[in-house]
């Protein structure tokens, strides 16, 4: 049986080959190939490539192995291990040249994620984690900031690419915006999990995210110090909530408060 470490160092290796290909590839131009949940929810023909790629070679180093990929990719695990990736998490960024989308692969035993990698592909940096192993970023160990009161907190957050669930989110940003330092929306769920888990923000709410928006950058963020939990969103959906563990109990009652979910 692989060893989380094992299946780190081959997602590391995997993720970055594919942050190259998405690289070469914004080179040439980018054009939309569809759309997904509504038609503000886009994936390009990079998109489908980067998964492709990363599908590939996790499969032929592990061919027992389960795969879950955004863009639809999917194979059965026969050896208790599933692959559950972002090809390119921050796509509409990717499309409009913002700097700001990475590569998600994580590895989850059973249903538990092991081990994790965030590769932003822009910046370079690379987010890891295993289960009991800490997080790090290019190696160097990370955590998350410590807890300061409430009005002193810096808040990730995102929208849905529903309407009706944005704008639900919009009125509950609006009620919080007057509780906290500030409020950012960055575009990449990913990289938003790992710049909590070192240091970069103090908090993250989101609804309507996926499992591979999530399970890397959630144990990432859990091996930092930080808490993930989820409930359901004011929209239906479901809402992950994110902190520092020690500060995890007040931000969570700020967004109850705010109306981030459901009554």
């Amino acid at each position: 049986m692989a060893s989380p470490d094992e299946l780190l160092a081959l997602a590391r290796d995997v993720a970055r080959e594919a942050a190259d290909l998405v690289t070469e590839r914004r080179r040439h131009g980018v054009e939309v190939a569809d759309t997904k949940s509504s038609p503000t929810d886009v994936v390009t023909e990079v998109d489908h490539a980067a998964e492709e790629l990363i599908r590939k070679r996790l499969l032929e180093a592990r061919p027992g192995d389960g795969f879950v990929g955004e863009e639809g990719a999917a194979d059965t695990s026969a050896s208790g291990i599933t692959w559950v990736v972002d090809p390119i998490d921050g796509t509409v960024n990717f499309v409009y040249g913002i700097p700001q989308y990475a590569v998600s692969i994580a590895a989850r035993r059973g249903d538990e994620v092991v081990a994790g990698v965030v590769v932003d592909v822009v910046k370079g940096e690379c987010f890891t984690a295993t289960r009991g192993g800490g997080a790090h970023l290019d190696g160097r160990p990370v955590q998350v900031r410590g807890v300061v009161p409430l009005a002193q907190r810096l808040v990730f957050t995102g929208f849905s690419y529903e309407r009706d669930t944005r704008v639900a989110q919009a009125a509950a940003v609006r009620e919080l915006l007057g509780r906290v330092r500030d409020v950012r929306r960055l575009g990449s769920a990913a990289l938003d999990l790992c710049y909590l888990a070192c240091g970069r923000a103090d908090a993250y709410v989101e609804e309507g995210l996926h499992d591979w928006d999530l399970a890397a950058g959630g144990l990432i963020l859990e091996e930092a110090g930080g808490r993930v939990g989820e409930a359901t969103g004011a929209g239906g959906k479901r809402c992950i909530v994110a902190a520092p563990a020690g500060g995890f109990d007040e931000f969570m009652t700020a967004v109850e408060d705010c109306g981030f979910l459901a009554s």
